[in-house]
């Protein structure tokens, strides 16, 4: 009579990088939904423009976080890195070089999804650099 036993599980070890990713998706989610400019009349919200675009490279970077291979999340975690740097300086520069800094100020939405975007380039490296334990 064969005793049946259960299987054993293990639990996959995470990446270095992988956290950093993690955490630079929420930041970038959260970032996207907050307000980007406070103006005079009102609020300026990352919804109405490029906050879309965040929040969906966002998402990708919250699957690279989870996905177990390594160049798939490498490639995740550029590609939020890239988009979530470019557009709030874009925004920046832009609304700058057109009325100074008078009756604006960047919100934090703003910033919130640029750090996000820092912490994915440092994420990125950090998963690009891994080395293959021999």
């Amino acid at each position: 009579m064969a005793t049946q036993t259960a299987p054993v599980r293990t639990r996959r070890r995470k990446m270095p990088g992988q956290m950093r990713l993690l955490a630079a998706s929420a930041m970038i989610i959260v970032g996207a939904f907050l307000p980007w400019l406070y103006t005079p009349v009102g609020t300026i919200t990352g919804m109405r423009g490029p906050g879309l675009w965040t929040a969906t490279v966002g998402v990708l970077a919250l699957a690279g976080a989870l996905v177990p291979v390594r160049v798939l999340a490498v490639l995740q975690a550029a590609a939020a890195a890239v988009l979530c740097v470019v557009l709030p300086v874009w925004q920046f520069l832009n609304v700058f070089t057109k009325v100074g800094m008078a009756g604006w100020m960047p919100g934090p939405g703003l910033v919130l999804t640029l750090a996000g975007g820092v912490l994915a380039s440092v994420a990125a490296w950090q998963l690009f650099s891994l080395r293959r334990a021999d």
